[in-house]
């Protein structure tokens, strides 16, 4: 057996260096190591050491409080491992490997699957689905049932000291552990196990109420922020006869006619076609004007009539208060520049960008036909670049959707790389994710895959790259209306749909063989149709935020011990325009939303004309008022947009190049370069002008005259701001391209 010392270490660690701290990989396998022979100390300077190979040893066991935040892959194959607790603080691992172990059990394989919460390859397989599975749903069994063997024989002590909760603790614990049945005998070790540790962890739960700290800005930003419970809006699709089957287009016009069944793709029937991915060419246009009466209300179209809040309109608070709020603006004027100086240092570095039109495209055609401009497109999103480390260029491939296609476009050229058709479908929305492909012995490798869903209520599953359709799951018996991935565990999908719901799914990963496996983890009950979900980019896996028809909410998703798997909305986010509303105004509809940064978050309000720029964290400090759960946007700027009642066309972010875009119903698109915004525009009443709008680039067909600019229901951009990607009304998609400055 060899000592481990720094200088074996660097020997057998790579990049080769003669730093520890900078070491990436370790290999340290077949030395006859016993878990004695581990060194925490010298160990524990590994901090960037992220794959460790301790194969072929005598380990029993690893050193307690060894961590190791930057290590993603170990190998403890062929050794002597009993106590897979010892793995705990390593809690970043993705992937394990325990093969030819002997004293390995079903149980500990769940203990570890628990334990490590990252963990998703276990023995060159993705156990992630099953994983997830013991994590919350096995374990929301368990607390059911541990909670209900406190309420039938345990109460808390009167007075509460430490030798009564002591004795309370280990009766308690000692009874569920007997009283607690779950799950097959070959794991009950495993059963007994976490039981223990939830009742520990339930019982202090009782006698550690945690306080929500209050928060200093919740006085001020009420002033400027009308926050009081909105009585409900009255809901016009639901005098609709339920028997006529319409596009859910969002929502309902009330002043338009009912459109003809034959008018709507919805089916009945639920099979679908065999599914094929083909290779389609783009048709190059200017479109043909045409002229088409309203039928299928559509997001394109003018929104209903404002549906009204209440008979009276709102005033405001009286002449003190009044005082009171003029004498604060200084103050909160003040504190917003601060906060908008802060946005523009951390973006000083980026420059305005130059576009010019590339291509027009006119790919998701009915029947492929060059004559369809009636099709509108709904969403379109980059592919992320799979285990992408951010030094590279962004992926130039973009994924669109509209009718009953999905298709794959290479931005530079103009092609459509893979074209994906469900004949009787209408896709409204799409996402990437990257998971990992396990292929047996070998490691896993990253790949990204595409979701995609609409009118059916399905989720399809792609892999575009090797042209494979390889999945699909029922997400609701209504439409879906949103999709979205957390970017921190891509294997987690957030599906909205027209039930007024938000789902949570894990989809796990796949093998190479396209084996994959669905669970779905959380519900959350939405008051309306969600528009759109972002998830936090610093707590994606415990926040999300939804913009819907009557305002944007904010929901708790940690997937924890004593938390259920239906919930409500923790709070709703207020923004300063309800205070104008009226009998005949309703600015609740949050039509687009985005993260800038990490905190700065820019929203749209339908028919407001203006951009929020908003801060999450201070909006989130607040405590919530106890009945509506409304706190107030702490607003840190307002970005002059159009005004126009056509709703949801949809705003996004590149936070990389500081720049917000949102596409009006004249086919133009506003741009807002962030850190080029000037500091004496973040005045009260004064919204900040764009930087540039670019113009509806009016392509021309050979026979046909140009078109007016249609409505940009949707827009995207790549990493580094080369592509910019507009989806319009009239089935075209438009590429602009960044200009290189000379």
């Amino acid at each position: 057996m060899e000592k481990i010392t720094e200088k074996l270490l660097l020997e057998k660690g790579s990049p080769k260096t003669n730093k520890l701290e900078q070491i990436k990989t370790l290999t340290l396998s077949k030395l006859g190591l016993k878990h004695q022979d581990l060194p925490v100390k010298l160990l524990s300077r590994l901090q960037s050491l992220e794959r460790w190979d301790l194969s072929g040893n005598r380990l029993q066991e690893l050193p307690k409080k060894l961590e190791l935040p930057a290590l993603l892959y170990l190998d403890l194959s062929d050794n002597q491992m009993e106590d897979v607790t010892t793995l705990e603080s390593l809690s970043g691992l993705e992937e394990l490997k325990l093969e030819d172990n002997l004293y390995i059990t079903v149980s500990d394989n769940y203990k570890l699957m628990v334990l490590l919460p990252k963990l998703r390859m276990y023995n060159g397989k993705d156990i992630s689905t099953t994983a997830n599975h013991l994590r919350f749903v096995y374990t929301e069994n368990l607390m059911t049932r541990i909670t209900a063997v406190w309420e039938k024989s345990f109460s808390l002590p009167d007075p509460i000291t430490t030798e009564k909760m002591s004795a309370l603790e280990t009766s308690f614990v000692d009874t569920a552990r007997i009283q607690v049945k779950f799950g097959p005998n070959s794991v009950s070790d495993f059963t007994k196990w976490r039981v223990e540790i939830l009742a520990k962890e339930y019982l202090r739960s009782l006698t550690e109420p945690q306080e929500e700290p209050e928060s200093k800005e919740v006085n001020e930003t009420k002033e400027n922020c009308d926050i009081s419970t909105p009585t409900k809006r009255k809901q016009f699709a639901s005098a609709i006869d339920s028997n006529i089957s319409l596009t859910p287009r969002k929502k309902l016009r009330p002043d338009l006619p009912a459109s003809p069944v034959q008018d709507s793709p919805r089916k009945t029937s639920l099979r679908l076609r065999p599914q094929t991915l083909t290779q389609a060419e783009p048709v190059r246009l200017s479109p043909r004007k045409t002229v088409q009466p309203p039928s299928t209300p559509t997001r394109g179209q003018t929104k209903a009539e404002t549906p009204k809040r209440g008979s009276k309109v709102r005033h405001m608070q009286e002449d003190g208060a009044q005082i009171t709020q003029r004498e604060s603006v200084g103050k909160k004027e003040l504190k917003r520049d601060v906060d908008m100086l802060a946005t523009l240092k951390s973006c000083e570095r980026t420059q305005p960008v130059h576009l010019k039109p590339l291509h027009v495209l006119q790919c998701h055609s009915k029947q492929d036909s060059p004559e369809d401009f009636s099709t509108q497109l709904w969403a379109c999103a980059f592919q992320p670049l799979p285990d992408s480390t951010g030094g590279g260029r962004g992926s130039r491939l973009v994924a669109t959707c509209g009718g009953d296609s999905l298709c794959v476009i290479d931005c530079e050229t103009g092609m459509v790389m893979k074209k994906y058709k469900v004949p009787g479908e209408e896709f409204f929305s799409l996402a990437w994710s990257t998971v990992l492909m396990s292929r047996g012995k070998a490691s896993a490798q990253h790949c990204s895959i595409l979701a995609a869903g609409g009118k059916r209520g399905l989720v399809k599953l792609i892999h575009p790259r090797n042209n494979v359709a390889y999945g699909e799951f029922r997400a609701s018996r209504k439409s879906l209306s949103v999709l979205r991935f957390n970017h921190h565990q891509g294997n987690f999908l957030f599906t909205g749909s027209y039930d007024n719901k938000i789902v949570m799914w894990d989809i796990g990963g796949v093998d190479v063989q396209y084996n994959y496996k669905v669970v779905q983890l959380l519900v959350l009950e939405i008051s309306a149709t969600p528009l759109h979900i972002c998830l936090p980019p610093t707590s994606p896996s415990s926040h999300l935020l939804t913009a819907c028809e009557d305002g944007l909410h904010c929901y708790n998703t940690q997937l924890g011990t004593n938390s259920t798997t239906k919930r409500s909305k923790d709070m709703e986010i207020s923004f300063p325009i309800y205070k104008k509303e009226d009998k005949d105004h309703d600015y609740h509809t949050i039509d687009g939303l985005s993260f800038l940064t990490d905190d700065i978050v820019a929203s749209k309000n339908y028919m407001h004309g203006c951009i929020y720029l908003w801060s999450w964290s201070r909006t989130k400090a607040q405590r919530p008022d106890k009945k509506s759960r409304a706190v107030c946007a702490v607003v840190l700027a307002e970005l002059q947009w159009t005004n126009t009642e056509i709703p949801y066309l949809a705003l996004n972010t590149c936070p990389g190049q500081a720049y917000i875009v949102c596409g009006d119903d004249k086919g133009r698109l506003w741009t807002y370069h962030v850190a080029n915004l000037q500091k004496n525009s973040f005045q009260s009443g004064k919204p900040v002008q764009p930087t540039e709008v670019l113009e509806w680039p009016t392509p021309v067909r050979k026979g046909h005259g140009q078109l007016d600019g249609p409505s940009i229901n949707s827009v995207a951009m790549d990493p580094e701001l080369q592509f910019l990607v507009a989806l319009s009304d009239k089935n075209m998609v438009i590429v602009w391209k960044r200009e290189e400055s000379s």
